[in-house]
């Protein structure tokens, strides 16, 4: 009889490693997913190590360990990772193959390395194209000019770095030719001199933020020549004014995005200069700025191509909103937040206008009422984007025509408004729903929640002070959307109790979980979220009295995902506390009024964690922790205390 050959001991072996690098590409977003398929067997552990391109370590003294392991890591994330120093980069650098193949760093969470550390990293490795330098408050000149020695550098973040001026800047210009973006947001040393530099040494920049810079037009003119700028961000420029941009002869024929939010001095006079120069501006942020007239409307009408606007926070006259709609070219985006001045009458005259919105906010406008709601659904059918939180002259009757005639919606805000069940039921029918906040709607019930969980594309529900809302609401939300949700803010929703917890551990994507408030909740609710939500980052389980040592246990032996966590007012003590210390990728912790912990158990987890960033607490225990304070802010930890009696 014929022997059978034998079968291959697994289906990949005739498969080629491009095509197992693209099936590694496409598994889940989760660490552990490509940690288990590491561990299967020898092949997948060699084939993993190849494929893995980015490394973001939550401890500086795996780094030499983690290279080696990954031979071809070209991004490096230290954002997990505060305690970055000169040492350590110098030591990456010395890594021949890192060294010759990283092309991203990010250190904006770090602020214990130097120019040394910074000169050496940029000399050895060539191929850098990506730097985030940003917070990284001690850096000065000297950074700067270490910073200039990449050569290939495209994309460099330098937000916050207050003591680097115009001779560092300077420096940049002169030896990163190639950059394509640059942020020197809240560099508040570097002006006109700087910036001019950039703009004429670095020809091929296409987004650069000057937010809050004390510059003025004597730099804008070389700015808007740079003939492939695409995105300009002037936030907070208190020098750049009316007479700046009158005195601008030619713009740039790329600019795109345009961000002149909180420039208290610009006005139509301004922008009308600008509309004759620049004339491809699609995106527009006058936010907290002048008033919005007839004059400032008819002079935006210049820009042909504009497709997007923000007025958050501006004053708006009637006759300024008649001219925004008599504009020819169609909006799609519309940001009319926490606007004066937006009625019914003029809010409906735009919305006639431009039926082709996609995007709408109208925030904390408390003027319209139903009125504004109808002529927005029936004119404007394509929204995907509706949020009008506080528009408490609406009354729940115009919820039903949302849900009606508004089907495409992926995002709807109607916290703290007047939506009963009914118009609930009605939204239930936007089937693309993703995103859906119902804070302080008092109104509502389980019946319509229950219908929304038919939504079964819904990633975020927020029901803060939903106080109608019960164990059978959260029940159908867990069943209908149990594939797709990943954040639910059930805070104060005092009837839920254990039962809720027991049904969303069947969401399995679930990231965020917000039951603060929830008297009924217990340790034993919270058991089988961390035996379900194996990919949970942030818990706040503040004002949960009965949540207590046994939940923090479960914690620990169930989830390895959790980043924050929020214990104010619970029932741990040190044994809990101790223990969620054994987790090593949670980052922020809030402590605030726990009696069962004393400083000495305090001092102890404190010391434990690995990754802390950043930490609040009574002051109270301030005295008492002072050798843990120093170890662990040693580790690049922030502590913020607050002052309440305990």
């Amino acid at each position: 009889m014929q022997e059978d050959k034998p079968k291959s001991s697994t289906q990949f072996e005739s498969l080629t490693e491009e095509i197992i690098f693209s099936i590694l590409d496409r598994l889940d977003t989760d660490p552990e997913s490509k940690k288990s398929f590491s561990q299967a067997c020898r092949s997948f552990f060699a084939i993993e190590s190849r494929h893995r391109r980015v490394l973001k370590p939550l401890d500086t003294n795996l780094i030499a360990k983690s290279l080696q392991r990954y031979p071809f890591i070209s991004h490096l994330d230290f954002t997990l990772c505060p305690r970055v120093d000169d040492e350590l980069l110098v030591s990456i650098s010395n890594s021949c193959k890192a060294a010759a193949i990283i092309r991203s760093v990010d250190l904006s969470r770090s602020r214990f390395f130097s120019n040394v550390g910074l000169s050496t990293l940029v000399l050895r490795c060539p191929g850098l194209v990506e730097i985030n330098l940003c917070n990284a408050t001690e850096l000065t000149d000297s950074a700067a000019a270490a910073i200039a020695e990449a050569k290939n550098l495209e994309k460099l973040w330098l937000g916050r770095c207050k003591l680097i001026s115009d001779i560092g800047i300077g420096c940049i210009a002169v030896g990163c030719k190639k950059l394509r973006l640059l942020s020197l947001k809240w560099c508040v040393r570097v002006g006109d001199l700087g910036v001019g530099l950039i703009a004429i040494k670095c020809k091929e920049i296409r987004s650069l933020d000057l937010s809050y810079l004390p510059i003025t037009e004597m730099c804008l003119l070389p700015i808007l020549q740079l003939q492939h700028l695409k995105e300009l961000i002037l936030v907070g420029c208190p020098g750049v004014d009316d007479d700046g941009l009158a005195s601008l002869k030619h713009g740039s024929n790329s600019l795109e995005i345009l961000n002149v939010s909180c420039c208290q001095n610009i006005s139509h006079v301004g922008l009308s200069s600008l509309s004759s120069s620049i004339s491809s501006l699609r995106q527009l942020n006058l936010s907290y700025g002048s008033y919005v007239t007839a004059d400032l409307a008819k002079s935006l009408q210049q820009f042909s191509q504009l497709q997007s606007i923000r007025l958050d926070g501006c004053t708006v006259t009637c006759s300024g909103m008649e001219s925004i709609a008599d504009w020819v070219p169609s909006l799609k985006d519309l940001s009319l937040c926490k606007c004066i001045g937006v009625t019914d009458k003029n809010l409906s005259c735009i919305i006639r206008k431009h039926g082709q919105l996609q995007k709408l906010d109208i925030t904390c406008c408390r003027k319209i009422s139903c009125a504004s709601i109808e002529s927005i659904t029936e004119s404007c059918t394509s929204l995907v984007s509706l949020r009008m939180e506080s528009c408490s002259l609406v009354s729940k009757e115009a919820f039903v025509l949302i849900g009606e005639r508004c089907r495409s919606l992926e995002d709807l805000d109607i916290t703290d408004n007047d939506i009963s069940d009914e118009g609930l039921i009605s939204v239930s029918g936007c089937c693309n729903l993703s995103s859906l906040k119902l804070g302080l709607c008092m109104n509502i019930t389980d019946y319509g929640v229950s219908q929304i969980g038919k939504c079964l594309k819904l990633k975020e529900l927020d029901l803060y002070r939903c106080v109608g809302i019960s164990d059978e609401g959260i029940a159908a939300i867990a069943e209908g959307c149990c594939e797709a949700l990943e954040m639910i803010n059930m805070a104060y929703c005092e009837k839920v109790t254990d039962n809720s917890l027991m049904s969303l551990s069947r969401c399995t994507r679930l990231r965020t979980l917000e039951i603060r408030g929830c008297p009924r909740v217990s340790s034993v609710g919270l058991s089988s979220v961390a035996g379900g939500c194996k990919k949970l980052e942030k818990l706040d389980i503040k004002k949960c009295h009965n949540i207590d040592n046994t939940g923090m246990v479960s914690l620990v032996q169930c989830l390895h995902s959790i980043k924050q966590i929020n214990l104010s007012y619970c029932s741990v003590t040190d044994v809990g506390v101790v223990a969620l210390a054994s987790m090593k990728r949670v980052q922020e912790m809030t402590i605030l009024h726990v009696n069962g912990i004393s400083g000495e158990g305090l001092a102890g987890s404190l010391m434990a964690f690995r990754g802390l960033r950043k930490v609040k607490l009574n002051s109270f225990f301030r005295p008492l922790l002072a050798d843990a304070i120093s170890h662990v802010e040693a580790k690049g930890c922030i502590f913020h205390w607050r002052n309440k009696p305990f």
